[in-house]
This record gives C-alpha cells, sequence and structure tokens, in this order.
C-alpha cells in the first residue's frame, strides 16, 4: 500500500510547525497573544496544505496499449509542432501541462518503456507560460524509449522549473524499466511538464485548455501499423 503523500512532504510539513511556531511563540514574548495564536493557526494551515499539495493518489492507467497518457495533472496550455534534435532528433509534436498549486504534482509514464536519459539541467527562471520556459528555463529531461505495437517510439518527458518552483526531482535510474501510469518523479511546487513525440508516431488527442490527469487521461494515439 503506498501512502498518500510522497516522502518529500515531510521537511516542508515540519517546515511549517517549526517557522510559524517560533514566530507565534517569540510574539507571545510581547504578550500579543492573538497575533501568536494567529500564527499557530497558520502552523495548522500551512502543514495541512503541504500534506495536500504533495498527496500521491492511486492511479489506473488505461487498458488501450495504443495510448499516450499525460505525464503530469494540469491544464493542457499547449500543443506544438517543434524540431527536437536533442534527443528525439525529428520532427515532434510537444504537448506541454501547466499545474496549479492545486494539482497534483506527482508525475508519472506516458508509455512502457526504458530510462535512456536522465539529465538535470540548470537554466533560467522564466514563468511558465511563456513559450521560451521550455528552451532556457531549469529542468531535468527524461527520455523513455518503448515498443509499441510491434514498432519502436519514444517520448521525451521535461520537467520544467518556474519562478516560483524550487526543484523537480525523478526518482529513476537509468535503464530502468517503466510502465504506463508508473511514479516516475516529481515537480517540488514546479508548474509545467512537456512531453515530445515524434510527429509520425501519433495522433494527438487532446487540444490547449483540456484539463488531465497523470497516468489516466490519453494525450495520444499511436498510429497503429493496421
Amino acid at each position: 500500500m503506498v501512502f498518500p503523500v510522497v516522502n518529500e512532504v515531510w521537511p516542508f510539513f515540519f517546515g511549517m510547525f517549526i517557522f510559524w511556531g517560533v514566530i507565534g511563540i517569540c510574539v507571545r514574548l510581547f504578550k500579543l497573544k492573538k497575533t501568536a495564536y494567529g500564527c499557530y493557526l497558520l502552523a495548522v494551515v500551512g502543514a495541512c496544505f503541504m500534506l495536500f499539495f504533495f498527496r500521491n493518489p492511486e492511479r489506473i492507467p488505461p487498458d488501450d496499449p495504443l495510448v499516450f497518457v499525460a505525464g503530469a495533472d494540469g491544464t493542457i496550455m499547449g500543443v506544438k509542432e517543434v524540431r527536437e534534435n536533442n534527443f528525439l532528433k525529428a520532427d515532434a509534436v510537444r504537448i506541454s501541462i501547466f499545474l496549479s498549486l492545486f494539482d497534483v504534482h506527482v508525475n508519472r509514464a506516458p508509455l512502457d518503456g526504458k530510462i535512456n536519459f536522465l539529465q538535470y539541467y540548470p537554466g533560467k527562471r522564466y514563468f511558465t507560460f511563456m513559450e521560451k520556459s521550455s528552451d532556457y528555463n531549469q529542468h531535468s529531461s527524461i527520455l523513455i524509449d518503448g515498443i509499441i505495437d510491434g514498432k519502436k517510439t519514444r517520448c521525451l518527458v521535461n520537467q520544467i522549473v518556474g519562478p516560483v518552483a524550487r526543484r523537480v526531482v525523478y526518482w529513476l535510474k537509468l535503464g530502468q524499466a517503466v510502465e504506463k501510469g508508473e511514479r516516475i518523479g516529481m515537480m517540488k511546487f514546479g508548474s509545467r511538464l512537456d512531453m515530445y513525440f515524434p510527429k509520425t508516431d501519433i495522433e494527438v488527442l487532446v487540444r490547449p485548455g483540456d484539463k488531465v490527469k497523470a497516468g489516466v487521461s490519453a494525450v495520444a494515439r499511436f498510429k497503429s501499423s493496421d
């Protein structure tokens, strides 16, 4: 059984109690009881929000072996044809997902496959609704190679850091096999995830404005050889 929050929550959870608790105690020394109680209330509310933010629900991916699922919860902010020369080395479709503070921030594998590249890149901190954030922001890149319907395909997943986000993490090892919908990492206050698919391999099933759930919502369908 998976605990309903990820382990990364605890420094933030206890940090809220310590931060606001210390402030409350200091304020109490100056006989400001109401202000101190307000600080204690903020400690509880802040800690509860951290439990909510770092929640880790169970998800069951669709049975259809030809679909790719969303790598993150959120809103589709863009579907764009681009040239991806670093990993796919092909014309690609980039599907971008924007995450709000109220979305689940655990990321999941869009397909069954093998992890063939992992790397964190330093960079800028542009707002993630800006187009240039895909190219210049700090991010982690995860390349998954898979076989669907007897044909090779791949997906590049970029976890992108925004101006408020502090860190994105992946829970993977190079060469590891993953299943579609499996947890692969988390965006600690990160706000954008980009998925790149070879253009010739897929039919896009979403459009900007659609709401998606990681590991559940189909974002594209593999073009079968039939």
